[in-house]
């Protein structure tokens, strides 16, 4: 099989991993303007990318029960949803009647880029094959 081929195969799969690397160059590189420490960004990295994968093979594992396998899923992952979204309401709602405005906003960015995370992990879990 040609270069040629092979790239044209894998270029979802390449371009996937460029923009990943490109947003963990932009956490490195404007992390120390916003005080993030880049020890910080490699082990929430690492730590999203390993709960992502294992989060990924289990319900690949769950997947594969013929008819109730997907309704399962559903089951499972939609609650986990709602469940964030609720959290980040109860920690808004707390944090707004002690006056602490500038952590709320603080709060909801961390608590959307971990649903995006999560999001990008079980995507990029189910795309990357481990075994080819």
């Amino acid at each position: 099989m040609s270069n040629l081929k092979i790239i044209s195969n894998l270029k979802w799969k390449i371009v996937l991993w460029i923009i990943l690397f490109t947003m963990i160059y932009l956490a490195f590189s404007y992390g120390k303007q916003y005080g993030i420490n880049e020890r910080i960004i490699i082990l929430a990295t690492l730590a999203l990318g390993v709960f992502t994968q294992i989060f990924a093979g289990i319900t690949l594992l769950i997947a594969i029960i013929p008819f109730f396998g997907p309704f399962i899923l559903k089951v499972i992952s939609i609650p986990v949803f709602y469940f964030l979204n609720a959290l980040g309401w109860v920690v808004s709602a707390i944090a707004i009647k002690k006056g602490y405005v500038n952590e709320l906003s603080k709060s909801r960015t961390v608590t959307f880029a971990l649903l995006v995370g999560i999001i990008i992990g079980y995507i990029l879990g189910n795309i990357i094959a481990l075994d080819k």
